[in-house]
């Protein structure tokens, strides 16, 4: 499974084969809000501003980090509704029932290293996402239908940049190695995907390892 690579600045982004569930963390800290009168019966997700996703990763050497972004279209996903019933699923915008995404969809998403859960590190200790690391990340982008793989196709990147970050103790920060954001931006096609299909991301390692993965799910 492959398709046309891109080399931002910081990773390859390449077409690979991913097998297993992608998992998502963004649904409790996407714009949408629950709706219900019937608990039982009914139940409302609300997706102005779009479909937020977040998940957490580790690489080999001891490295964590954290992706997050956002799945936008224009004004498609303005007053976008997802209403589950004991009947199945409906999606609207406004009154009108909407079974797929637009023609294409815009991706946003950062990567910066973090503090792995579970313990404290001392300072000069801690292990710092470099350029290299992130050079070496290969991106693979699919759609997930029920089981079924498919690589996204016509992935085009518009940005790609690099910020370094400011520690929280600004008098350290001559002491401290310094840490990056990267951020990239990309047009994906959509056209003819089912709004209930999911808009995964793997993130691996060159010898294939996963190193993170998540999803833009509605």
């Amino acid at each position: 499974m492959s398709f046309r690579t891109y080399k931002p600045a910081a990773f390859l982004l390449l077409g690979l084969s991913c097998f297993g569930p992608a998992a998502s963390a963004s649904q409790h800290k996407q714009n949408q809000r629950q709706e219900s009168k019937h608990s039982q019966e009914k139940t409302v997700w609300n997706y102005d501003g779009g479909v937020f996703f977040e998940t957490d990763g580790t690489l080999p050497n001891g490295v964590c980090f954290r992706v997050s972004g956002r799945m936008t279209a224009q004004d498609f996903f303005d007053d976008m509704k997802r209403i589950d019933t004991q009947d199945g699923t409906v999606f609207r915008r406004g009154d009108k029932p909407v079974t797929q995404f637009p023609e294409t969809v815009d991706i946003r998403f950062s990567i910066h290293d973090q503090l792995c859960p579970g313990g404290i590190q001392q300072i000069g200790t801690r292990t710092y996402m470099t350029e290299e690391m992130m050079h070496n990340l290969r991106l693979s982008i699919y759609w997930k239908h029920g089981v079924d793989l498919h690589a996204a196709k016509d992935i085009k990147v518009s940005s790609a940049r690099v910020d370094q970050l400011q520690p929280y103790a600004k008098s350290l920060a001559a002491e401290l190695p310094p840490r990056y954001e990267w951020s990239y931006e990309m047009v994906i096609a959509s056209s003819g995907v089912s709004l209930s299909d999911s808009l995964c991301f793997v993130f691996r390692t060159p010898d294939g390892r996963i190193a993170a993965r998540v999803a833009a799910r509605l």
